[in-house]
């Protein structure tokens, strides 16, 4: 049987990940970085090829994301609280960009940021 590796998160900073990565070792799960040292060689192409994947077994699947959603920092408003999901009132939700268009994935830093529920998926703006 061929193994198929996951990609469970990305992460911007080669240096957030390693959090992660070492938390999945301690429980025993096996993880492939993929695209860190891309990023550790050029931090301003992060963005260009999504950040750097954090990969585990697709039998590990389940028990990483439980753990990745036990240690993960959710959207923090400008008031300091939580974002909260005007769909399902859960206070899960993440920083969100489409990248739909060429124009975004050459230059992201001029889309604008919304917000996604990591519960529901619902997508919103600020």
């Amino acid at each position: 049987m061929i193994d198929k590796w996951v990609t469970i998160a990305t992460f911007e900073y080669a240096a957030d990940l390693q959090i992660f990565k070492i938390k999945l070792e301690s429980e025993g799960i096996t993880v492939f970085v993929k695209d860190e040292n891309t990023i550790n060689s050029d931090p301003l192409i992060s963005n260009a090829i999504g950040g750097a994947k954090v990969q585990v077994f697709q039998e590990d699947k389940e028990r990483a994301l439980e753990i990745y959603d036990s240690i993960r920092a959710y959207a923090i408003g400008d008031d300091g609280l939580p974002i909260t999901c005007p769909n399902c009132k859960a206070q899960k939700s993440e920083t969100y960009y489409a990248r739909k268009s060429i124009f975004y994935k050459l230059f992201p830093f001029f889309e604008k940021r919304k917000y996604k529920c990591l519960n529901c998926k619902m997508i919103t703006n600020p």
